[in-house]
């Protein structure tokens, strides 16, 4: 693989501990304040597969009291993005094109979402364009899924990022 995105190389520098985590999560969150609204944690990060965790407070409830399914989205968006960062390399760019949910029950808990590509692409035969799909599926702290998100991205050659 060629050169890795600034962001994936951020995520390498910092301790692989809980203040590195908090760290790279909250950067993460200045350069993109919307992720902030949910808290998120980034607990795991490596090409073709990203964890993030994000706690059950009033800012997600919805008028129920449980996990809003828009947090959950930008829950699965989070994870999503990450992943993307550390996998498709400085050479390419990606953008979301469409998001697909399955909302499976309510979220009653703090959720935690993993991305996973279970095949990296070969990004040095992409030239004008491919649709990545990224899965991404969204447990309570029971371990039961209760969302299923796929986000397809776009992904280009790149000038350089």
């Amino acid at each position: 693989m060629t050169t890795s995105s600034p962001t994936y190389r951020g995520w390498q520098k910092l301790p692989d501990n809980a203040l590195g985590h908090a760290l790279f999560s909250a950067a993460m969150s200045v350069r993109v304040p919307y992720f902030a609204s949910i808290l998120p944690r980034v607990t795991q990060l490596q090409p073709g597969l990203c964890e993030v965790r994000s706690p059950k407070w009033w800012g997600v409830h919805n008028h129920l009291g449980t996990f809003h399914a828009i947090a959950a989205c930008n829950l699965a968006e989070v994870a999503m993005g990450m992943l993307s960062e550390a996998t498709v390399p400085g050479t390419h760019r990606w953008i979301p094109k469409s998001m697909k949910v399955d909302y499976l029950t309510k979220a009653t808990t703090g959720l935690r979402a993993v991305a996973r590509l279970d095949v990296i692409p070969d990004f040095e035969t992409i030239d004008r364009g491919t649709e990545m799909v990224v899965p991404i599926s969204i447990f309570d702290r029971a371990g039961v899924e209760v969302v299923h998100a796929e986000i397809t991205t776009w992904v280009t050659r790149s000038s350089g990022r």
